[in-house]
């Protein structure tokens, strides 16, 4: 008998496929003391097993980058091989072996969870799962250890694609299935930043995470379907249901292929209002698929992601050459990047990891940059040199207080100045913009439009701060809704006071990228438009179908409105 379940849907599409239940590796491992003698055995066992998937991932890398399609995957990789040479991890196991005469295995295991509670430290939702990255590295190492190694499943002959089902997949995971077939990927846990919902947006491949107890409902090999789009996961379906949605994937795979031809389209209008669409980035390794959808430019370099797995600061040179990189790759086209939007974290001051009890709304994004000068001064020169290579805009985020902009025009004077005495040049008109995050700036905009050049909507931490809800914990994520009628009043009211006073002003958060909203911001008045190069096609055809002269005063009806379930219904009926 059929039955549904319903998970959050995070990346598009729908797939028809066997079960193939990926084992969630148990880290629940014996604690034996070893003999003196045989220490030293133990620590090269513990290297062996290093090696070993060392060596996995190595392969896995060159498998991802393959294709430019994987640039995200291949990234992840690169993550957990900076993670097997981090001190915190091996080096401090190795000790633990020898100072506790312990195995290796529990010695690992004991390290990841004094990592894995470091992590759980960080604000940043995108960040603080990459604790995920940890155990996943030790679950292979162990697997390694205990003589487990993990298998791929079979090849299909009945013209089915095969449905992977586990409680969390780790990107080395998604790599090593990428010739086999794979329909879609469904796990217990995981959100939208999870690596899940990442590498199958990168892999467009159909995901639906946060299902719970998923694993435990379906046997290996049995009949699945996955609804990416709308979160559906279909049980045991019947011939049927098969045939239906066999029906609907066949028009999203045509609807697909359609997008590709409006990649030279001007993103117009119908009543002729030119749209900008503008990509999400986390560095150079993305520009592939910024080109490939001909994105108007950069609406967001996320600059944190230089810092991941690392021990030390990247230097301003480092720094120089990856935003040389990107602005050289898209010449005449805008480049807007953020500076650093971190929390209190070892891996990023290089001393002792700091306590928060409420990391949410502690030291974080200009917060942190401001609390450490010098890390921003470097940042700040770095940005600078690299702004005679193109169009860059420099964006801080998190603004709440007028202050905080004061003290970064402060600090950006004072890297032109240094500049200037090393005779190095860049570009003295570059703009300064502000990211609208909270809901203090955007009730009180006109102190940051009075200071600053641009304005971006960061819809995701907007929401979350304007609900008092942590976007990340699966128990109150339901009451994530982009549509609260409070959310779309501090939106609008941001558009509207940029347009009056003549001041850009963008989204980048995930609203920007979900077809569901586009109609809303358009009426809004937002004529610049920034997400994940994958969605920028399928935004940009609704932009195509259009007409704002009829838009407008519908969406004013909308925001005037303050029942959720009114304001959902207007907008679904926007584009009836």
């Amino acid at each position: 008998m059929p039955f549904t379940i319903h998970g959050l849907p995070v990346s598009q599409g729908i797939a028809i496929g066997h079960v193939h239940l990926v084992s969630h590796a148990m880290l629940e491992v014996n604690h034996y003391h070893v003999a003196v003698k045989y220490l030293p055995e133990e620590v090269e066992r513990l290297n062996e097993a290093v090696a070993t998937v060392q060596g996995e991932l190595v392969g896995l890398k060159a498998a991802a980058t393959a294709g430019q399609s994987h640039s995200e995957v291949g990234a992840f990789v690169d993550l957990q091989l900076m993670m097997l040479a981090d001190p915190m991890l091996i080096d401090a196991a190795r000790h633990l072996i020898t100072e506790r005469r312990c195995n290796a295995e529990w010695a690992l295991v004991q390290q990841m969870e004094l990592v894995v509670e470091q992590f759980e430290q960080i604000e940043d939702p995108y960040l603080r799962e990459r604790k995920a990255d940890v155990v996943q590295v030790i679950e292979r190492i162990v697997k390694v250890l205990l003589g487990h190694p993990g298998h791929l499943p079979p090849k299909r002959r009945d013209g089915l694609g095969t449905i992977i089902v586990a409680h969390d997949l780790s990107p080395a995971d998604t790599i090593g299935f990428r010739d086999h077939n794979i329909g879609g990927f469904v796990t217990d846990v995981g959100g939208p930043t999870s690596h899940t919902a990442i590498v199958a947006r990168s892999l467009r491949i159909p995901a639906v995470v946060g299902l719970h107890h998923i694993r435990q409902l379906v046997e290996e090999d049995e009949l699945l379907i996955i609804d990416g789009t709308r979160g559906v996961v279909i049980v045991g379906p019947d011939e049927r249901i098969v045939e239906e949605y066999r029906l609907r994937r066949s028009e999203l795979e045509l609807e697909r292929s359609k997008l590709n031809r409006l990649k030279d389209t001007p993103a117009t209008t119908l009543d002729g209002e030119d749209v900008k669409m503008l990509a999400n980035i986390e560095g150079p390794k993305d520009l592939n698929q910024v080109k490939a959808v001909n994105a108007d430019g950069v609406g967001l370099y996320r600059t944190e992601f230089l810092f991941i797995g690392r021990d030390a600061l990247p230097d301003e040179d480092e720094q120089y050459e990856a935003y040389r990189a990107v602005l050289k790759s898209l010449p005449g086209k805008p480049v807007t990047i953020r500076t650093f939007d971190v929390g209190a974290d070892k891996a990023l001051n290089g001393v002792g990891a700091r306590f928060e009890p409420n990391p949410a709304l502690g030291l974080r994004a200009i917060r942190y940059s401001l609390a450490e000068p010098q890390m921003f001064k470097t940042q700040l020169r770095a940005l600078l040199r690299a702004s005679v290579h193109g169009q860059l805009r420099v964006m801080i985020p998190m603004l709440a207080h007028a202050h905080e902009i004061d003290q970064s025009l402060q600090l950006i004077a004072k890297a032109k100045a240094e500049l200037d005495a090393e005779g190095l040049k860049y570009n003295p008109r570059l703009e300064i913009g502000g990211m609208i995050e909270v809901p203090a700036a955007a009730l009180a905009l006109g102190m940051f439009i009075r200071r600053l050049s641009f304005l971006s909507i960061g819809t995701n931490d907007l929401i979350q701060y304007t609900l008092a809800i942590d976007r990340s914990d699966e128990a109150v994520v339901h009451l994530y809704d982009p549509l609260h009628p409070a959310v779309l009043k501090l939106i609008a009211g941001t558009i509207q006071a940029g347009a009056r006073f003549g001041l850009p002003v963008s989204v980048c958060g995930e609203m920007a990228g979900d077809p569901a909203y586009t109609l809303l911001l358009l009426g809004m008045g937002l004529r610049n438009f920034s997400m994940h190069p994958g969605h920028i096609l399928e935004i940009k055809q609704q932009v195509l179908r259009a007409d704002l002269n009829e838009l407008a005063p519908r969406v004013q009806r909308i925001l005037k409105m303050d029942e959720q379930a009114k304001v959902r219904d207007a907008v679904m009926r926007l584009a009836g």
